[in-house]
C-alpha cells in the first residue's frame, strides 16, 4: 500500500499532503484516515500514546463522538526529506453545547510509500463563543475558498 505523494518533498507535495491530510480528517472517518498510516503506526496525542491502526481507529472514533461539528484546517510550517512539520486549528462543540477552538502542533515522519509512520501531536484547548468561530462550513472538507490558518490571522 502506497499514499503520494512521496518523501522526499518538496514544497509543492509537502503543501499537497498537508491538504490531503486535513481532507481527511474533516471526512471524520477513522478507517478512512487510519489508512494514512504505517501498521505499526506511533503516535502521541497530547498526553496519549498510540500504537497502529487498531488504536488509531478506537481513538479517532472516540475524539468524533466526543467532538461535535468537527472543522480542521492545517498548514504547512516546514519540511526537510520525510519530516514535516505542520499547524492546525480546528472547532468543535461538546455534548453541553460548549464551543472551542483547539491549535496544536504536529512533528510527522514518512516511509518511502508515503505513509505515516510517527505522529506527534500537541494540542491546547480554547473555550470560545458561538458566534467568534471562524470555521463555517458543511461537513467535510473545507472548499478551496475558505481561508487557511494564516489569512484567517491564526
Amino acid at each position: 500500500m502506497s499514499r503520494p505523494p512521496f518523501p522526499p518533498f518538496d514544497i509543492e507535495s509537502a503543501t499537497r499532503k498537508v491538504r490531503l491530510a486535513e481532507d481527511a480528517w474533516n471526512s471524520r472517518n477513522p478507517e478512512q484516515v487510519a489508512q494514512a498510516y504505517t501498521v505499526d503506526s506511533q503516535w502521541r496525542n497530547r498526553v496519549e500514546l498510540i500504537h497502529g491502526r487498531d488504536q488509531i481507529v478506537a481513538f479517532l472514533t472516540r475524539k468524533w463522538n466526543g467532538e461535535r461539528e468537527y472543522r480542521l484546517i492545517k498548514e504547512l510550517w516546514g519540511f526537510r526529506n520525510n519530516r514535516m512539520a505542520v499547524r492546525f486549528a480546528y472547532e468543535w462543540h461538546d455534548d453541553a453545547g460548549r464551543w472551542f477552538r483547539s491549535y496544536g502542533n504536529e512533528l510527522w515522519e514518512f516511509d518511502t510509500a508515503g505513509l505515516m509512520r510517527r505522529r506527534v501531536a500537541s494540542i491546547n484547548d480554547l473555550p470560545i463563543e458561538a458566534g467568534d468561530r471562524l470555521f463555517h462550513w458543511p461537513a467535510g472538507r473545507r472548499p478551496d475558498d475558505h481561508p487557511g490558518l494564516s489569512d484567517l490571522g491564526l
